[in-house]
C-alpha cells in the first residue's frame, strides 16, 4: 500500500473527505495510507485525491528533477519504483507556493497504480463524487423494450437505477429477456458507483448488428446491490416503453 488517507466534504473546489483513502502499486505494496480529514479531492470534470505527502511511503518517490506548472500551481513530477518495476511520471508533489489546499500534497494519476479504496472499498475509474447519487429501486411498472419491431424485453418487475447526470436506466430480470436477439461480447467497462460490468450482449438484426447495446453487473457494489444479474439496455439506443407510453431518446451518455 503507498498510502492511506481519510477523505470530510467542503463547498470549495478542494475538499476533504471523512473517508480513509488508500492506494496500492505493483502486486498490492502499500503505497500511502492516512486518516480521515487529511486527503483532499479537487472537482473539475471528475474528482481527484490530494494527499498529504507525510502519508505517502516516500521510498517508492522517484524524483524525476522536472517541474510543472499546474493549475494549483508548481509541482514536481516524480515517478514509482516498487522493486525491479518502474512507472515513470506517476506522481506530482506540489510545492510549497502551492494553493495552500494542495501544497505539501501528492496527486498520483489514477491509472498509475494498481488499486484505491475507501475505506476497505475498491474504487474503479475515479474517486466517487459526493454530489452525485446512485439508487436502484425495485418497482412494477411495465418496462418494453424494442428496437427496429423486434422485442427485446418484456418485464413488471424492473429495477430502476437513478443516478445524478444520466437518464434513468431499467433493469430487467433475465427470465424477461429474449436472449435468442442477444450476442454475447467481450466488452466490460468501470463505474465507480456501480463497479465492474461481468457482460456486455450485442443484436443481430437481419444483416445489421448494433455493439454493446445491454449489459450486466454481477456483482455490483453495495449501493446498488438490486441490480445484481440484471440486464439494463441503452435508452439512447433503444426503445423503451414505460406503463405503455415509449419514452424519448436521451442524447447519448455513459452507463
Amino acid at each position: 500500500m503507498l498510502c492511506a488517507t481519510t477523505l470530510g466534504w467542503q463547498s470549495r473546489s478542494t475538499q476533504s473527505n471523512p473517508c480513509r483513502a488508500a492506494c496500492e502499486a505493483f502486486w498490492r505494496a502499500a503505497l500511502c495510507s492516512t486518516p480521515p480529514g487529511r486527503s483532499i479531492c479537487g472537482r473539475g470534470n471528475y474528482p481527484q485525491y490530494y494527499i498529504p505527502l507525510a502519508d505517502v511511503v516516500q521510498d517508492y518517490l522517484v524524483d524525476e528533477g522536472h517541474s510543472e506548472q499546474l493549475r494549483h500551481g508548481t509541482a514536481l513530477r516524480y515517478g514509482l519504483r516498487v522493486g525491479d518495476k518502474q512507472r515513470p511520471g506517476a506522481a506530482r508533489v506540489y510545492a510549497p507556493d502551492a494553493h495552500p489546499d494542495v501544497a505539501g500534497t501528492v496527486r498520483f494519476g489514477w491509472d498509475a497504480l494498481d488499486s484505491w479504496f475507501e475505506e476497505d472499498e475498491e474504487v474503479f475509474v475515479h474517486p466517487r463524487n459526493p454530489y452525485v447519487r446512485v439508487d436502484a429501486l425495485r418497482s412494477h411498472r411495465s418496462v418494453r423494450v424494442e428496437l427496429g419491431g423486434v422485442m427485446l424485453a418484456d418485464t413488471h418487475s424492473p429495477v430502476l437505477l437513478f443516478e445524478t447526470g444520466l437518464p434513468t436506466r431499467y433493469y430487467i430480470d433475465r427470465t424477461d429477456v429474449r436472449f435468442e436477439h442477444l450476442v454475447p461480447s467481450d466488452t466490460r467497462t468501470p463505474c465507480p458507483y456501480k463497479g465492474n460490468t461481468s457482460g456486455y450482449w450485442s443484436l443481430h438484426i437481419g444483416d445489421v448488428t448494433h455493439d454493446d447495446l445491454a449489459w450486466a453487473y454481477d456483482f455490483p457494489t453495495e449501493a446498488v446491490r438490486p441490480i445484481t444479474g440484471m440486464i439494463a439496455f441503452f435508452n439512447e439506443k433503444v426503445d423503451i416503453y414505460v406503463d405503455g407510453e415509449l419514452l424519448e431518446r436521451p442524447r447519448p451518455t455513459s452507463r
